[in-house]
């Protein structure tokens, strides 16, 4: 039997935040009105902070007047930057993905672990995640702290998701200190080039895609590029 497939779109240049945010909104409601396919779109944003519906101005502090902005999804204060993959990730959670079943938001957010699992390990980093805290960690070999590698932030917006994941293969990690990254104060972050991994981003959209079907249920199509200067503002 074959898979059902998924679009996979890919951002070459950096994205604007806000033309990104305006962008899944309009998918997510043509989803909802059976317009539009389900997706997931790679890009990496220029250096900004995005605040989500529990962010606390005290955790931001901006030494370097980065652009910020509220997100609308859940969670607190968030870097995006070069070198971090950003995987927006946007499915009709009305019906059942893979090992997500439907209107499962729980189960959604534990599938998006899985997948950032998975896809981490065929680097030999072994991701894990803990009560309490959103997102994948990683033990440091010289400190032995744990440290976050990925976030999570997910919005629903009548049962279709938009939002989604954050790898760090090479960010300037220095970036989070102008936040209390997740409102987490006593946990640090790293990256694939800190683990000592010179790992491409293309290497990771390749392991991404390799890991989605069994994660989700559905194959990855083509990469079909999505050009920023296409996007309307």
């Amino acid at each position: 039997m074959t898979k059902e497939h998924i679009l996979w779109e890919i951002s070459k240049k950096t994205v604007p935040y806000p033309q990104a945010l305006s962008r899944m909104e309009q998918i997510a409601r043509d989803i909802r009105a059976e317009e539009a396919p389900e997706r997931v779109w790679l890009l990496e944003h220029p250096p900004l902070y995005t605040a989500g519906t529990s962010a606390k101005a005290e955790d931001l502090f901006n030494p370097s007047g980065y652009p910020t902005y509220p997100a609308g999804r859940g969670g607190q204060w968030t870097y995006h930057g070069p070198g971090q993959r950003i995987a927006y990730v946007m499915l009709d959670l009305q019906r059942a993905h893979g090992i997500s079943p439907a209107r499962d938001l729980r189960a959604y957010v534990q599938a998006l672990e899985r997948w950032i699992i998975t896809a981490l390990a065929r680097f030999g980093i072994a991701g894990e995640v803990r009560e309490g805290r959103v997102g994948v960690w990683v033990r440091d070999p010289v400190s032995g702290m744990e440290e976050k590698i990925a976030a999570i932030g997910v919005r629903v917006s009548r049962w279709v998701s938009w939002h989604g994941i954050a790898i760090n293969v090479a960010p300037r990690l220095e970036d989070f200190d102008g936040i209390v990254p997740c409102g987490i104060r006593e946990f640090g972050v790293t990256s694939f080039r800190r683990l000592g991994l010179d790992t491409d981003m293309a290497a990771l959209d390749m392991a991404l895609a390799e890991c989605w079907p069994a994660i989700f249920g559905s194959q990855p199509s083509a990469l079909q590029t999505v050009e920023p200067s296409l996007i309307p503002a």
